[in-house]
């Protein structure tokens, strides 16, 4: 398993979810309002974990290559 296509796929997912959510809050601002907000911060800290997902697989990448030079 590659980490950092897993990661790279559950940032685009998780930013899929908070427009989604995004646009049903614009399309009746009323309706469900504290669902939605939970998604969207559900979402935002998806995005964050998966953002550190790719930073560490980055810098183990990097170490990696180090030791291999």
């Amino acid at each position: 398993m590659n980490a950092l296509s897993i990661a790279s796929a559950g940032v685009a997912l998780a930013s899929e979810r908070f427009d989604a959510s995004a646009r049903r809050t614009a399309a009746a601002p009323l309706d469900n309002l504290a669902e939605e907000t939970v998604e969207r911060i559900g979402a935002k800290i998806a995005v964050a974990a998966n953002a550190a997902v790719i930073r560490t697989a980055d810098d183990m990448t990097g170490a990696l290559l180090d030791i291999l030079a």
